[in-house]
C-alpha cells in the first residue's frame, strides 16, 4: 500500500476538500485568506481543486497548503504530510556507508622500530634533564661566591658636548603693560585704588584655581591685600614677577602699577651685598722719648723675655 492510499484509508475526503469546507465553516473568503496569508489567489483556488500541476515547486506548495490549513483551524503538520502524499512524493530515508578500508601492513611501522623510537626519546629527555640540572648549580654556585661573569656592555663611542644655544634675550619689561593676578590655588584677595576716592574697592573676593584678574589700565593707584601672596602668579606683560610674599603671611598696600613691581622683581634678584670687611684698629702713635725722661729714668726697658 503506498503513502496516498494509506492518506485516502484515514480521510474519505482529499486535503484540497478538506480545507475548502473548515474555510467555509468560518465563513472565510479565498480573498481574505490571500490578503492575510499573502499566498497568491491562484495557488489557494489550486490547493482547494488538488490542482497540483498549477502549484509552483513541492516546498513553496506544501508550505503555502500547511499555512492555509492553519488559518482555517486544521494541523498544519497533517495536512502538509496528507498533501505530500497526494503529490506522490515520500519522505525517503537515506543511509550513507562508509566503506572500511583495511591498513596497509606494508604502511604500519614495525614494533621494533616503535620502541627504537621510544627509547631514543627517553634518553634525549634525561639527557637534557641532567644537562639543565648541571647548569642549575653552577648558577647556584656562583650566585654564592658572587663571581657570576657579567657581560660587559661596549663602551658608547664619545659624542661631543652639544653647544650650548644663545640665551634668549629676556623681554624688555614696559611700564603700560598690563598687570594680571591668576591664582594658582584657591586665594582671597581685594584690590582698591587709593588714588580714586570716588571708588576705592576694584575687586575683592575669591580666585578659583587657574583664576584670573587683570588690573585696570585706569588705575591711578592699584594695591593689593591678601593672607596668601605665594600662591598669586604676578605678570607684567610677558615678564612673571616674583611671588610677592612666603607662606600664609598677609601683606597689604602692596603697589600694583607696573614700574613698581618691575622694581621689586629687579630688587628680590639682586644678590645681597658682602659683609664689610673690619678695618684693623689704628695702633696709637708712640712719640720718641724726651732727653728730660731720659735723664730722669722715665723711660721703659723692652721687656726681658
Amino acid at each position: 500500500m503506498t503513502e496516498a492510499q494509506a492518506t485516502q484509508g484515514r480521510h474519505a475526503k482529499r486535503v484540497g476538500e478538506r480545507i475548502a469546507e473548515a474555510r467555509k465553516a468560518l465563513k472565510l473568503e479565498l480573498e481574505d485568506v490571500a490578503e492575510r496569508s499573502r499566498i497568491p489567489l491562484r495557488h489557494l483556488q489550486a490547493i482547494e481543486d488538488s490542482n497540483f500541476e498549477a502549484l509552483p515547486a513541492s516546498t513553496y506548495s506544501i508550505g503555502f497548503a500547511k499555512t492555509f490549513a492553519r488559518m482555517v483551524g486544521l494541523d498544519g503538520e497533517e495536512i502538509a504530510a496528507d498533501f505530500r502524499a497526494e503529490r506522490g512524493e515520500t519522505l525517503a530515508r537515506r543511509t550513507e556507508y562508509t566503506p572500511f578500508e583495511p591498513a596497509d601492513p606494508s604502511r604500519v611501522p614495525p614494533s621494533l622500530l616503535a620502541m627504537v623510537a621510544l627509547g631514543t626519546a627517553v634518553i634525549l629527555l634525561v639527557a637534557y634533564l641532567i644537562w639543565r640540572g648541571g647548569w642549575r648549580n653552577e648558577e647556584r654556585q656562583q650566585l654564592a661566591a658572587g663571581t657570576q661573569p657579567v657581560a660587559e656592555a661596549p663602551a658608547a663611542p664619545a659624542r661631543p658636548a652639544p653647544k650650548a644655544a644663545p640665551a634668549a634675550a629676556a623681554p624688555v619689561p614696559s611700564a603700560n603693560d598690563k598687570v594680571v593676578l591668576t591664582a594658582i590655588e584657591e586665594v582671597w584677595i581685594k584690590v582698591t585704588d587709593k588714588g580714586n576716592p570716588a571708588g576705592p574697592t576694584l575687586f575683592m573676593g575669591q580666585l578659583a584655581p587657574g583664576q584670573s584678574y587683570q588690573v585696570p589700565a585706569n588705575a591711578k593707584d592699584p594695591r593689593l591685600l591678601t593672607g596668601r601672596p605665594q600662591v598669586l602668579r604676578v605678570q607684567v606683560g610677558a615678564r612673571e614677577i616674583p611671588p610677592l610674599g612666603k607662606g600664609d603671611r598677609t601683606i597689604s598696600n602692596v603697589s600694583l602699577k607696573g614700574p613698581a613691581l618691575i622694581e621689586r622683581s629687579a630688587a628680590s634678584a639682586a644678590p645681597p651685598a658682602p659683609p664689610s670687611a673690619a678695618l684693623p684698629s689704628a695702633l696709637p702713635a708712640t712719640a720718641p722719648p724726651s732727653h728730660a725722661d731720659q735723664a730722669n729714668g722715665n723711660v721703659a726697658s723692652p721687656a726681658t723675655p
